[in-house]
């Protein structure tokens, strides 16, 4: 019989105290965002698993969660959605229940198929990781009765629990930092309305272009993203206006890589000639080769956040309803320069 992996273990793996290990897996504060990961990893490469007994002392139950995440989410590069899925299963499993991924297909989500994972009637609850169609989420929920809550979108129907970044402040936040910095020329590059979280984003820069007595250019708001299906394309998007701005807000910081990749292919430097900011924290290693800067979003408080709602929601417990927004901060990295 295997024998069970204790937080001692993980600790030392880690290299770190056991009081460490406890508060990372318990989702306490104290460490930073990059020990907590390690942490995670190693318990689940280690195969801890939560003590039942104290589950059962504390009458807590164990459910079965259903992950939803579209195809689009789960390409190699956009592994922003894998982290929160990981996140998200980590944290389910710290509480005691269980997580059951089914990816959606384009073709599905047209078709308006039910996942199979509620029709064998597999979960207890439904867990939907970045953005899907409004009337497909709809006719999941007539059609199941499941309690569902959003993660990192919502769709403002009045009705849904959701937890999100704060993508209309934050991008707010980066343009206001550009400003500061000197920049009076900023363009946008992200296609409104593509998503939810782009369109508050691109809001968020057209109030600080308000507040500083500009407009918004028409040529200066770069798609990134086909509007319809919100899959990415270098080659036939991002395309630089005739009258170059000095700094580039970007919906996220793949776009922000892409975008600097574009620059320099045009003979700009990043950012001695162009200053360029993303959010969201998160770029997969080896895309870019400067640190871009951004606005950091905490994945972890709000996939825990997004877990607790949907347990109490399941077990008919009072629970914090509608939409949770929670706040990041800017990192400053090596894109922006003062003029």
């Amino acid at each position: 019989m295997a024998k069970s992996v204790r937080l001692k273990d993980i600790a030392e793996r880690a290299g770190v105290s056991t009081v460490t290990v406890s508060k990372a897996l318990s989702g306490q504060k104290g460490m930073s965002d990059a020990v907590r990961e390690k942490i995670h990893a190693l318990a689940n490469e280690m195969g801890y698993v939560p003590s039942v007994s104290r589950k059962a002392e504390a009458g807590a139950k164990s459910y079965t969660i259903g992950v939803l995440i579209s195809e689009q989410y789960m390409s190699e590069y956009n592994t922003f959605y894998n982290r929160m899925h990981q996140q998200v299963s980590q944290i389910a499993m710290e509480k005691g229940c269980f997580t059951m991924l089914e990816v959606i297909s384009e073709q599905n989500e047209t078709e308006g198929n039910i996942p199979k994972l509620i029709l064998d009637r597999k979960v207890e609850g439904i867990m939907v990781i970045g953005s899907l169609n409004a009337d497909y989420l709809r006719s999941i929920k007539q059609q199941s009765g499941i309690p569902m809550v959003y993660l990192d979108f919502c769709n403002h129907t009045g009705d849904e629990d959701a937890v999100v970044s704060d993508s209309y402040n934050g991008a707010y936040c980066m343009t206001n930092y550009l400003f500061d910095q000197g920049h009076r020329k900023i363009a946008f590059v992200g296609t409104p309305l593509a998503s939810g979280s782009i369109t508050d984003r691109y809001f968020g820069y057209c109030k600080s272009l308000m507040e500083h007595g500009l407009s918004v250019k028409k040529d200066w708001i770069i798609e990134d993203r086909d509007l319809s299906t919100g899959v990415m394309d270098g080659n036939r998007f991002f395309k630089l206006p005739d009258e170059m701005p000095t700094a580039f807000v970007c919906n996220n910081d793949l776009t922000a890589s892409v975008l600097i990749k574009k620059l320099g292919e045009k003979g700009y430097r990043v950012p001695a000639d162009i200053s360029v900011v993303g959010f969201d924290n998160y770029l997969f290693p080896g895309l870019c080769d400067i640190k871009i800067t951004t606005y950091g979003v905490d994945t972890y408080e709000m996939g825990r956040n997004a877990v607790m709602n949907l347990i109490r929601k399941i077990s008919g417990e009072r629970y914090r309803q509608g939409i949770m927004i929670l706040e990041g901060h800017m990192i400053e990295g090596e894109s922006v320069r003062a003029l």
